[in-house]
């Protein structure tokens, strides 16, 4: 095992590089960029966001504020992200998106009182936490939550065929998730209720339509291969390589 002072260089190595060491640059270079995001962005806006559009939202892991930037189009203001990475914070005020400070994720948390946030949005974050990290954070979003409240989750899908080139896919990624996995976990902390969804593909022209029917056909392929392993159809099976999960809290 790695020295206490050294299990952590990892992470200071690639968060501080975290948007331009890449194949790709991660964020793009003006507003336009995020266009080819916004159909699937505003969907998840629509799927996952209550209708109030006064309520008060932390995005923890908001990158450089995609998610922030859709929010506020829908007309949600009360909106505000923090991120760990300097690259990516730079990255939002290129863009021009406000709200977004770099900190610790924990610590933003913390700084926040019990049940003063309606949504807490952990968009392709939780999966960069160790085990033994997760359950504080988990507690710390559950206590920052009004009752009724939820947290929006998006990770890697264990479950899926092809969920490593996600899980994977970043030097940073500690683990993934499957639907029963992200349940237990959620629920063993003390939210009241979660769903989870595929992170399938939106119609919003004529090739994401085709990619969508293309979505569907293939999922029963990978429904049959199940039922044909186990002998029965699991319907909720969640194929897609990230999979969203939304937990409410008691209220």
């Amino acid at each position: 095992m790695l020295p206490d002072a050294n299990e952590s260089i990892f992470r200071e190595r690639i968060y501080g590089a975290y948007v331009t060491h890449r194949n790709e640059p991660l964020a793009p270079e003006s507003i336009s960029g995020l266009e080819p995001r916004m159909p699937y962005l505003g969907w998840l806006v629509r799927t996952c966001m209550p209708a109030d559009r006064n309520i008060a939202i932390l995005d923890i892991g908001c990158g450089h504020g995609a998610f922030l930037y859709a929010l506020r189009q829908a007309g949600y203001d009360n909106v505000r992200g923090v991120d760990g990475s300097g690259e990516q914070v730079q990255a939002a005020a290129r863009l021009g998106i406000h709200g977004v400070v770099q900190g610790d994720l924990m610590q933003a948390l913390r700084e926040c009182a019990d049940g003063s946030l309606d949504v807490v949005i952990a968009f392709d974050v939780i999966e960069h936490f160790t085990k033994a990290e997760l359950i504080p954070l988990v507690d710390q979003m559950l206590r920052v939550l009004k009752p009724g409240g939820r947290c929006v989750i998006h990770a890697p899908n264990g479950e899926s065929p092809f969920g490593n080139r996600v899980r994977f896919g970043d030097y940073t990624h500690e683990q993934a998730f499957t639907r029963t996995s992200m349940t237990q976990l959620l629920v063993a902390s003390g939210f009241a209720r979660v769903e989870t969804f595929e992170d399938r593909p939106i119609p919003h022209g004529i090739t994401s339509a085709v990619r969508a029917a293309l979505w569907r056909l293939i999922r029963v392929v990978l429904l049959c291969y199940i039922a044909i392993e186990t002998g029965s159809i699991d319907r909720r099976a969640v194929f897609s390589q990230s999979l969203l999960a939304v937990a409410w809290t008691a209220g």
